[in-house]
């Protein structure tokens, strides 16, 4: 998923949407199939969206808020949420930062 949202803890990271991409996993709590029982897809992206729409400081905080939203869902046991941001202000050459967050239920 991508999004443009405001993600970090410098003034223009606060004030400016930029490019933040979420590549998320969820385990099913039992057997899938077709019916009720199935994982909506499009919940689990509006879940997503509604955490990032948020302005958060750090990558970890994204992880955290979406892998909340998600296990909200009876269906869904674990969930991991990769949080990758590409353009990030460092001395060096680089390709983006990356945090990943990885859930059960319990936890």
């Amino acid at each position: 998923m991508r999004f443009h949202a405001r993600v970090g803890i410098l003034p223009h990271e606060r004030e400016l949407p930029q490019p933040v991409e979420i590549d998320l996993t969820v385990w099913p709590a039992g057997r899938l199939g077709a019916g009720p029982e199935a994982i909506d897809y499009r919940a689990l992206y509006e879940a997503a969206a509604g955490a990032i729409a948020r302005e958060l400081g750090y990558l970890e905080e994204v992880g955290e808020a979406i892998a909340d939203r998600v296990l909200l869902d009876p269906r869904v046991r674990r969930a991991r949420v990769a949080v990758r941001k590409p353009h990030v202000a460092l001395a060096g050459p680089l390709l983006h930062a990356e945090v990943v967050v990885d859930r059960d239920r319990g936890a």
